[in-house]
């Protein structure tokens, strides 16, 4: 059994790059503040397109196996040319995937992003069907030391009560990364896990959401979600927010580190690079202000190629980079 497993999805990303979007201004909206737009009707020639391994899961898995730690992913796919595509790239990065599961009855996940070319940023149409029929058995995840929880769709409040339970019997450590379609659609669910949590992974705007369910004071506050989410029970909450930075809080402490100033080519899984640089440097026994050092140079790193995964970095790499990270102490 592998020290850590990934579970959530595994999909095919397909990158559009275009300078054709007009970006929107919407302060006015805390959780949207910025929009893009297309002309209706129109079309646009796309001078190039990439294709990347994608899946919140998947993504973690090659992040935490090019750091040398041993890793699975337990994800569910079509019986289709992409899932063989699938799992070929799992495996040329390293993670076993034997907790991988084939379904004849589904077409593979895939998604299509549009990166603006201006800012890196970019929006995902994704498609879940697969995902969305994925069954946690219980035995196969009870020899794990860690695992980490993604997105889950589908029956996602049975497969968390059930993963759940596992690591409280078999003492194994949780890292939970609730994505917004889950709080959603059940924020009681999501706090109730909190809870249980050895570390607690959300941006900024998953954050405010969780605690807009528990009431909406002092929202865009950085140092109050922190506290909030912290009272909610996990031992470690961190909060990430683009190229600003991150923040993280053990209950003692708490710490913040600036995002570096990069030329961002693509967005899409900084989120999941900074969870696979934090979390990795946690189960190598590294403390907080190392771990957020990791993440912040992993997803900055990321964020300099297109797709989720061909920017992440080894040990050797992240170490020779660490000494250039400022961490502050925050009061909160």
């Amino acid at each position: 059994m592998s020290k850590i497993i990934c579970i959530g999805s595994a999909c095919k990303d397909v990158f559009f790059p275009t300078a054709e979007g007009k970006i929107v201004e919407t302060p006015e909206d805390i959780l949207s503040k910025q929009k893009i737009e297309f002309e209706l009707g129109a079309k646009y020639k796309i001078e190039d397109r990439f294709e990347a391994l994608g899946g919140c899961a998947a993504n973690v898995a090659v992040g935490l196996a090019r750091l040398g730690i041993s890793t699975e992913c337990y994800a569910h796919i079509g019986n289709d040319y992409i899932a063989d595509w699938i799992l070929n790239e799992l495996q040329k990065n390293k993670v076993e995937t034997n907790l991988i599961s084939k379904d004849k009855n589904f077409t593979s996940d895939m998604s299509a992003i549009v990166v603006d070319k201006k800012t890196g940023e970019r929006v995902i149409f994704s498609n879940q069907k697969a995902n969305g029929n994925l069954k946690i058995i219980p035995e196969k995840i009870e020899g794990a030391e860690w695992i980490f929880i993604g997105d889950l769709h589908g029956n996602w409040q049975r497969h968390l009560d059930l993963i759940f339970n596992v690591a409280q019997k078999h003492k194994i450590k949780l890292a939970y990364n609730p994505r917004q379609i889950n709080i959603h659609d059940d924020s009681k669910k999501v706090i109730e896990k909190i809870v249980g949590t050895e570390i607690l992974f959300v941006n900024k705007d998953e954050a405010i959401e969780i605690i807009l369910s528990v009431n909406n004071k002092k929202i865009d506050d950085e140092k109050y979600l922190l506290q909030e989410l912290k009272n909610l029970g996990a031992k470690i909450v961190v909060i990430t927010d683009g190229a600003r930075g991150a923040w993280a809080n053990d209950g003692e402490k708490t710490f913040f580190a600036s995002g570096l100033k990069v030329s961002a080519v693509d967005s899409t899984g900084a989120g999941d690079a900074f969870c696979s640089g934090f979390l990795g440097a946690r189960i190598k026994g590294k403390n907080l202000e190392e771990c957020l050092k990791w993440g912040i140079i992993n997803s900055s790193n990321e964020v300099q190629f297109y797709g989720a995964v061909d920017g992440l970095l080894n040990e050797d790499e992240i170490i020779k980079l660490v000494d250039g990270i400022k961490v502050e102490k925050v009061v909160i």
